[in-house]
């Protein structure tokens, strides 16, 4: 199972052929922020979103770690879905939905969209028989092709391409092979004789008895609240506030083409009917900058190898991790034990002649354990993660929840990163990036008036004790959102501000969702620096979507003008398939593109995508 979020105007394609779920668009508009855009962790999320759209997942077998991958689910809602399949059993149709009192009609329709209900789960994993006969085999092609001129530094084309293998039987088996190359990259050439800078296989299988989960190749691992270990996704804070703070310990087999994954092998064993073990073991190649005596000065994870410079940098070094978390689980209550150990080829040595590097992570060994907690009743939750490394030094992140009634939810998430808390893999709720060097407290506030109407609003005040980039002081920094939603008929209004910094970023957005396949949005986007003597960024975005049988079409315009670099917007668009689109826009023009998307038959789909810089084109085929 997959997830999470992805952009300011994503649009999700539920199959080929099938009617586009404006809800799950919606919701990913609403959620994201322009910081979020930013993360590179956001090209995962946008490719978890669109497999778990291609392959929905069975309710009535979904496991507790299944359910907390979705992002738009709290803890309440979680243990009331468990409860109710614990005390009912498998629900007949998705109509039952409506029995789960937490979950409002947004939300109802977002689980929908992305699950189904199955039979009776099987009694046993089954034969290899039943899983090739239920099974389907997915093979998909992508290739954009720049307008402008090539970089006389690139080792290979401006194309970027790749290529995904992938069978999936929807409940017990994930295997799938990528290969990708960026921009300038060399293929069968250079470094990459074997074709592809990146290649990618993994294998995941879920219920085998005790053995809950099993994967092999390349995957993707959580812990708590993310102090140890997070290869997965950091959600941004209004993400965070609909998650009323929660936490998880998941599994997954990583199929995405960036650089954030583990190596080797992971599993999660039931060890007893409230007891499990999750250890996972990986040894992978990275890169790395170096310094002239051979250590390490900054690990990498851009995976660029398109000049003689970045593909020096490939693979110059290998990282062994291990560890593993004991988890208890009894109705709401989860304890959770957590220990990660890594060991680096070449010593790790940041140029600690800058103040803001002085506590980076440095040496060759690192060991990092803590303890995770988190309950959940039906109306409060609570829940945290208290975190130690190899020297002692600690970070802890906590948070609370209250429902009051159905309108009102209410979420404190207390954190305190020490200056010297070192871990390489630690990923969790920060202000700055970083689970080091910070501590701060997040209050939010959701309030639904009305079934049609949402009002959300959050204040996070951190703290920074030691020097930041380009902050040689301590330092502290203010945060504030406010946003509404209202839903009337077939329109959704959406606006949103918010103060960052003395940074002003608003949006206003209409979005219109008619019969036959029709739909419109229209949304301003607004950025005003007062200290940046007085500049503003804005852009004017008009987006129509129409559907018919076969063919899907999407076209968007847009005009920005900033006036600086500082005040740049950021624009996503419609794209194929697993083809992450986001722009940076400064200065002033249009960005117009058109989307065709055209479904042959039931298992051929043909995507392209033209815009002013590059055209993309997308095959897939499914048996």
């Amino acid at each position: 199972m997959r997830t999470q979020i992805m952009s300011l105007l994503l649009v999700v394609s539920l199959g080929a052929g099938a009617q586009e779920d404006e809800s799950l668009q919606t919701y990913l508009r609403e959620v994201m922020t322009a910081e979020d855009v930013e993360s590179s962790t956001w090209e995962d999320v946008y490719d978890q979103l669109c497999e778990l759209s291609l392959h929905p997942f069975d309710l009535n077998t979904a496991t507790r770690s299944q359910l907390e991958d979705l992002p738009f689910l709290s803890a309440q809602q979680i243990e009331e879905i468990m409860e109710y399949l614990y005390r009912y059993g498998p629900m007949k149709s998705k109509g039952e939905l409506l029995m789960i009192r937490s979950l409002d009609e947004a939300r109802r329709r977002l689980l929908a969209s992305v699950c189904y209900v199955g039979d009776a789960p099987k009694a046993s994993f089954p034969r290899l028989k039943e899983i090739l006969r239920d099974g389907h085999h997915e093979l998909m092609a992508t290739a954009r092709i720049p307008f402008q001129k090539k970089d006389d530094e690139y080792l290979g084309s401006p194309l970027r391409h790749w290529l995904r293998y992938q069978f999936n039987d929807g409940d017990y088996v994930k295997l799938g092979l990528v290969g990708a190359n960026d921009a300038g990259e060399p293929f069968f050439a250079d470094r990459n004789r074997w074709g592809y800078d990146h290649y990618s296989f993994y294998l995941q299988l879920q219920g085998l008895g005790r053995l809950e989960s099993l994967c092999l190749g390349h995957y993707r691992v959580s812990m708590g609240m993310g102090l140890v270990m997070n290869t997965q996704t950091n959600y941004g804070k209004v993400a965070m506030l609909q998650m009323l703070g929660r936490s998880q310990t998941t599994l997954r087999a990583h199929a995405s083409r960036t650089d954030n994954y583990l190596q080797g092998a992971a599993a999660t064993l039931r060890l007893s009917q409230h007891l499990s073990l999750t250890g996972f073991f990986s040894y992978r190649p990275m890169d790395a900058t170096l310094n002239k005596d051979g250590t390490i000065a900054t690990i990498l994870t851009s995976a660029y190898h398109r000049t003689q410079g970045e593909m020096a940098k490939k693979h110059n070094f290998e990282a062994l991790k291990t560890g593993g978390s004991l988890l208890y689980a009894y109705r709401g209550l989860q304890l959770g034990l957590n220990t990660v150990y890594a060991h680096l080829s070449r010593r790790l040595q940041p140029n600690t002649a800058l103040l803001y590097r002085q506590y980076y992570p440095q040496g060759r060994d690192f060991f990092n354990t803590s303890l995770s907690y988190s309950y959940a009743s039906a109306r409060w939750s609570v829940n945290g993660e208290t975190a130690f490394d190899r020297q002692g030094h600690l970070a802890t992140v906590n948070s609370a929840s209250l429902l009051l009634g159905d309108a009102w939810s209410l979420m404190a998430l207390q954190r305190f990163y020490s200056f010297r808390y070192a871990s390489l893999d630690a990923q969790s709720y920060s202000s700055g990036g970083r689970v080091q060097n910070e501590s701060g407290l997040y209050l939010g506030l959701t309030w639904k008036p009305s079934p049609s109407l949402q009002l959300m609003a959050y204040t996070d005040f951190a703290y920074y004790a030691w020097a930041r980039y380009r902050v040689p002081q301590s330092s502290h920094a203010w945060d504030h959102l406010v946003q509404a939603t209202w839903r009337h008929r077939k329109w959704n209004f959406f606006a949103r501000y918010r103060l960052q910094q003395s940074q002003h970023r608003f949006r206003l957005s209409a979005e219109y969702t008619g019969t036959g396949g029709f739909s419109m949005l229209s949304q301003f986007d607004g950025c005003y620096l007062p200290d940046d003597q007085r500049a503003w960024g804005r852009v004017a975005t008009q987006r129509f979507s129409f559907q018919h049988r076969w063919l899907t079409l999407h076209l968007g315009v847009s005009y920005y003008h900033t006036d600086n670099y500082a005040s740049r917007v950021y624009l996503y668009e419609n794209a194929p398939l697993y083809t992450y689109s986001v722009m940076q826009l400064y200065g002033e023009g249009f960005r117009y593109w058109l989307l065709a998307r055209a479904a042959i038959g039931r298992r051929l789909t043909l995507s392209a995508k033209a815009s002013d810089t590059d055209l993309d084109l997308q095959i897939r085929w499914k048996i």
